[in-house]
């Protein structure tokens, strides 16, 4: 389980740039699936929170930071939004579309 406590920011769900190119899956057992464009799973790993922090492990050993402020994810060069639960592909999926 990812490291959130009280006083931890909840950071489950679908984090997503502007342009919808980078999609960061946060799953609530502590890892993480990263898709970039139609390249799905291009980045998995571990990841920890701390407060409104966010330490990266990738399965390959890279390590990476990010911060949650105002609702948005700054992880390293990019801005991520939350996608709103029960949207995205997994949603159209299970919805039959």
């Amino acid at each position: 389980m990812a490291a959130i406590e009280d006083g931890h920011v909840d950071v489950v769900g679908m984090w997503v740039t502007e342009d919808g190119h980078i999609r960061q899956e946060l799953l609530p057992n502590g890892r993480y699936d990263e898709a970039r464009g139609e390249r799905t799973s291009a980045y998995t790993g571990r990841y920890t929170v701390t407060g409104s922090h966010l330490d990266y492990v990738d399965d390959t050993g890279f390590t990476a930071t990010g911060d949650i402020r105002d609702g948005v994810l700054y992880h390293e060069h990019l801005v991520l939004y939350r996608e709103p639960r029960g949207s995205g592909p997994t949603a159209e999926a299970d919805s039959g579309r």
